[in-house]
């Protein structure tokens, strides 16, 4: 009997330039990370590439409106289980390099507060992936595996 293939989830974060600042927004109204600080994102819906994902979670989640030539992949995060209930995960963030709107808070119900943090500064309170993974393009690594 043929074994099914691995499968696992897919996240698409959006990284939001606004000079040496980058858009970031307060979980809320979740049990996963609630009072952190993170970027836009959320996971891929069957049926939609890792692009249209992205840019409709920016839509959502942020109230900008991007286009696909506009969103460059930055960095790949493969990241182990995080406890025995959690699965592995690739995590892709994209720099995007031009959008249109002004950033609000989309979800209020998912989000409490949009932040403009500097990178190499960031508040101790944004969420540790997010954090690595930030660090991690600024030196310009295309891929991150955590946890393993």
């Amino acid at each position: 009997m043929p074994r099914d293939r691995f499968r696992l989830p897919v996240a698409v974060y959006g990284i939001l330039r606004a000079g040496e600042q980058v858009l970031m927004l307060r979980r809320a109204g979740t049990t996963f990370r609630a009072g952190q600080l993170s970027l836009p994102a959320g996971h891929l819906e069957g049926g939609e590439d890792a692009v249209a994902g992205l840019l409709r979670e920016l839509r959502e989640e942020v109230g900008v409106e991007a286009v696909p030539r506009d969103c460059r992949l930055a960095l790949l995060v493969h990241s182990a289980p995080e406890d025995e209930d959690d699965l592995e995960y690739l995590h892709l963030f994209f720099v995007v390099e031009r959008w249109s709107g002004e950033p609000v808070i989309g979800e209020p119900d998912k989000c409490s507060e949009l932040a403009w943090v500097t990178p190499a500064a960031l508040p101790a309170d944004v969420v540790d992936y997010v954090a690595d993974a930030l660090h991690a393009i600024e030196r310009g690594m295309p891929l991150l595996l955590r946890g393993w």
